[in-house]
């Protein structure tokens, strides 16, 4: 062994050094239609006003580290309950990032549980935080297996159970009874985090019931929404619990330009949330459009994205790589995934494009 492999081996993790890195494909030449992502920019004239802010933020300085205009700007946009802070996050990443590192209980080997599949980062983090994961299956037509999750509960003590809502990779919204049922089982021992990186697509929200439930947080990204690039997670919780989740926050975690980018963005939402309203009238243009195709099923969505399933989802993938169409082959996640491709809702352009190349790809 090479005097680095004996470092590596030395100084780093057994179970990271057994894991494979996050991979992210490269897209250029692709019509890109993996990542969730709003394909629409801002019109000029904003997009001008936005330079501008941008030229004028301090890049000598330290952000503000309590972030207050900015904060102040979701709260009231962005429909937090009145008497109620948001924490902010490099994307919803870092904010799970941090939950698992403030609950990672010394006393005991701490739990996480979600359903799965669901999004990656859940056990990945879990992991890198030293805590076990617990992953309950969905039911085969995916929905929220309620009765599991109960068990699951009563027998592992979650200190978090992750629900994505709506759930990636499925795009389905989970029962919201069977969500509070969940967040009732946890009781003063456990934190029930409801993922709603997708709200402006589906219109079904748990932020207004925060004062009901002193368990319950609630977790947003503002990239579904059209700012992927900034890289902005934002969450928010009991006062009392988000004060001491955000004593493990890095001081300075939101750069300037992020900061900026996203005051200016709030104060022009509105255009952001026409947006949504494009792409969630696409989304249903296009679930017809696959489900007449012969050999696709298509799963409800409230998110910005589809799941299909289709006869050979490794083939499929591949011929549409072929004709430069870039999706999401999900089909080796879980088995209920079995042959399953995820699609992200585009423009008309975009979505015509790739409905010709997979009735190509079917028909090949």
């Amino acid at each position: 062994m090479s005097a680095v492999s004996n470092l590596i081996a030395a100084t780093i993790r057994s179970d990271v050094r057994a894991i494979g890195s996050y991979h992210v494909p490269d897209a250029s030449g692709y019509i890109k239609l993996d990542a969730m992502e709003n394909p629409y920019v801002l019109p000029q004239p904003l997009l001008r006003e936005l330079g501008q802010r941008l030229a004028d933020a301090a890049l000598n300085r330290y952000p503000v580290a309590s972030y207050s205009a900015l904060k102040q700007r979701i709260c009231a946009r962005l429909g937090v309950p009145a008497g109620y802070d948001v924490m902010l996050g490099n994307g919803s990443d870092e904010l799970i990032a941090i939950l698992d590192m403030a609950c990672a209980l010394q006393e005991r080997r701490a739990v996480v549980l979600a359903p799965t599949p669901s999004f990656v980062m859940y056990q990945r983090s879990a992991q890198f935080a030293g805590m076990d994961f617990v992953g309950v299956p969905l039911k085969d037509d995916l929905s929220l297996d309620l009765p599991a999750m109960l068990a699951a509960i009563a027998q592992h003590r979650p200190s978090l159970v992750y629900l994505s809502y709506p759930n990636n990779p499925t795009g389905n919204l989970f029962d919201a009874d069977a969500v509070v049922a969940i967040v009732h089982a946890l009781g003063e021992t456990g934190i029930a985090v409801v993922d709603e990186a997708y709200e402006p697509f589906a219109q079904a929200s748990f932020m207004d019931r925060l004062p009901a439930f002193p368990n319950l947080l609630v977790m947003r990204t503002v990239s579904k929404l059209g700012l992927a690039g900034i890289r902005l997670g934002y969450m928010s919780a009991a006062p009392e619990l988000l004060a001491q989740i955000d004593k493990v926050r890095p001081p300075y975690n939101i750069n300037v330009l992020t900061q900026a980018a996203a005051e200016f963005a709030l104060d022009h939402v509105a255009v952001l949330n026409r947006q949504a309203a494009l792409l969630r009238a696409a989304r249903a243009e296009l679930a017809g459009a696959m489900a007449a195709l012969p050999g696709v099923t298509v799963f409800p969505s409230a998110a910005n994205f589809i799941l299909i399933r289709v006869p050979n989802a490794d083939d499929a993938y591949a011929k549409l790589l072929d004709r430069k169409v870039l999706v999401k082959n999900v089909s080796k996640m879980h088995a209920v995934l079995s042959n399953c491709l995820r699609i992200t809702v585009s423009t008309p352009e975009e979505n015509a494009a790739f409905l010709d190349a997979l009735k190509a790809s079917l028909a090949a």
